[in-house]
């Protein structure tokens, strides 16, 4: 039998260390199911019980999450949970575990801030790659599942620039693509026809943004709604750019979007390859780009998989779930199933 340790914790504040167990215990909990331990909470105690590697993984977890609530004083999402339990392992396998605990502090994950919300950080390695990509690299490209943060963090990575003066516009766009069903004509000016396909954008911009500044922004032009087919012609400078659903595009509109980079601006393409929505034969142009463009100097490449998803556990599981009836359904084309009749 594995050697069982006990671990104790004691925080200062009563108030805040009820944030970090959270509501009826319930990140205590899923720390438990995360890392195999159990742990007693009481008052401001917390006494934690596991294999002496799961256990110290444990305590690092707790002491990061009372010291994120330190500082920001907010509410911790499961979400967050997950996220410092990523950044400990991150840390567990970069150093030593002396180092660790000397520096127990230091943050490994990047992170967005913007007036809004304030300092967001990445949830997992992906994510906190992804970070440093966009503010390393002209032109970014984001592939993975739905729930991966890829268009959420764009967005917040593109206001973080307008709000330091970095960028004098953000400019949103989108393949108008129906995902596999006939919407037929949609009533309104241009603006109106498009805002059904760019509501995961504006989702993020109210996230990242005060309603009054998107709306405002919306009104100036500094935030402009740009549909794919009216972007030829164009040539966007001093603008953070942003194509979502990227996989939708063809290759002659993924060249043309690609061409509207101007001085002094930022381009983030965002798609998930495996949710293609063209005609059957029709070559996507993301996922020409991505192979044209392999190894082009100021170009980042970031791929998130199903392990990446943070948007919900059980979303998680879907994709992960999806994915793996996909692979049996490749073997199944390459074997066939040695029961099945043939027809009389």
């Amino acid at each position: 039998m594995s050697e069982t340790v006990e671990v104790s914790l004691t925080f200062d504040d009563n108030r805040l260390a009820s944030l970090v167990f959270g509501q009826y215990d319930q990140n205590v909990a899923h720390i438990e199911r995360r890392l195999g331990i159990t742990g007693t909470a009481l008052g401001n105690h917390l006494v934690v019980k596991g294999t002496p590697e799961a256990a110290e993984k444990a305590r690092r977890v707790f002491e990061r999450l009372y010291a994120r609530v330190q500082k920001g004083g907010t509410t911790l999402t499961l979400g967050d949970v997950d996220g410092v339990i990523q950044e400990v392992t991150v840390q567990g396998n970069l150093f030593p575990s002396a180092e660790i605990v000397a520096d127990n502090g230091r943050e490994q994950f990047e992170q967005i801030a913007t007036r809004k919300r304030g300092g967001v950080r990445a949830r997992n390695a992906a994510q906190s790659d992804y970070i440093k990509l966009l503010r390393a690299n002209e032109l970014v490209f984001a592939e993975g599942p739905a729930g991966t943060g890829k268009t959420w963090l764009a967005v917040g990575h593109a206001v973080s620039l307008l709000e330091q003066g970095h960028a004098e516009r953000l400019i949103l766009s989108r393949p108008a693509v129906e995902a596999g069903e006939r919407l037929g004509f949609l009533p309104g000016d241009m603006r109106e026809k498009v805002d059904p396909y760019l509501r995961p954008i504006y989702d993020a911009l109210y996230d990242f943004m005060e309603a009054r500044h998107v709306d405002r922004g919306l009104q100036t032009g500094i935030i402009e709604i740009a549909p794919l087919a009216f972007m030829r012609g164009r040539t966007l400078t001093n603008a953070v750019v942003l194509l979502d659903e990227a996989q939708n595009t063809t290759s002659m509109q993924m060249k043309m979007f690609l061409t509207r980079l101007g001085e002094n601006s930022r381009m983030i393409i965002t798609g998930d390859p495996s949710q293609i929505d063209l005609p059957p034969g029709q070559k996507s142009g993301l996922v020409e780009a991505v192979n044209v463009l392999d190894g082009v100097e100021g170009i980042g490449r970031v791929r998130f998989r199903d392990v990446d998803v943070v948007r919900h556990d059980l979303v998680r599981r879907i994709v992960t779930a999806y994915e793996a009836a996909s692979h049996g359904e490749a073997e199944a084309d390459r074997n066939p199933n040695p029961r099945r009749r043939p027809l009389a």
